[in-house]
């Protein structure tokens, strides 16, 4: 199979895992950007009660960045983020899929409430001084507000599931692996709020405008949340 079927592949499976649980807004006409975004996933758990129908967060990880720091689902806590999966090596979709991912870090650099998370998807290579180097190269410095994180291959592999996303060793493609180029982004409850396709601009420039929508809901909610 070539990389771009397998591609197409993994971005369909997560499409469709992405359509098996919605909620909020339908679709906003195209001048006037949706009040709320809509939740994305899939409820394993039992429900306990019959309003207890929203999907299962994503659930408690451990990597480590590329400062050496731990990273757990507190590193996240009160603040939304934006996640993807890739691998220093790859020879194909991850640089344009990094360098997407960059436009939307510079959009909101100054903004503490807005963090990213990138796992590589080949631990046994991408070490943290190669991570730090990746990083580096990327010209991010603070690692504290974009952490380049590692795991082990099966927990990573975990997790690209919980983000609905597509990943997974196949030594049929160049570099080894096949992933897709989902960006997730996720609220402070550990919800899937939007999925982006990051090797389509105009997709990433929905993320940028779907940001603000998403810090808007949580301005409004966690007042309330924390009587």
């Amino acid at each position: 199979m070539t990389t771009s079927l397998r591609r197409a592949g993994l971005l369909l499976a997560a499409a469709g895992a992405a359509l098996s649980f919605s909620l909020g807004s339908c679709s906003a006409p195209a001048d006037k950007p949706a009040e709320r975004l809509s939740i994305y996933g899939i409820k394993h758990s039992e429900p306990t009660s019959p309003a207890d129908t929203l999907p299962d967060p994503i659930p408690a990880f451990r990597l480590t960045d590329q400062d050496r720091q731990v990273i757990t689902n507190q590193t996240f806590a009160g603040k939304i983020y934006v996640t993807d999966f890739f691998f220093a090596t790859c020879p194909s979709i991850c640089p344009k899929m990094q360098s997407e991912l960059l436009r939307v870090y510079k959009a909101f650099e100054d903004n503490p409430k807005v963090l990213f998370l990138s796992h590589t998807i080949d631990p046994a290579h991408d070490s943290i001084p190669v991570l730090r180097d990746y990083a580096e190269r990327l010209g991010i410095q603070n690692a504290s507000r974009w952490h380049f994180a590692t795991a082990g291959r099966d927990s990573i592999f975990a997790l690209a599931k919980a983000y609905m996303t597509g990943a997974e060793a196949d030594a049929s493609v160049p570099g080894g692996y096949a992933h897709s180029g989902t960006f997730a982004l996720i609220d402070s409850q550990r919800r899937v709020r939007g999925l982006y396709d990051g090797m389509v601009p105009e997709q990433v420039d929905q993320l940028i405008k779907d940001i603000p929508v998403l810090l808007k809901e949580e301005a409004e909610t966690q007042p309330v949340a924390a009587k």
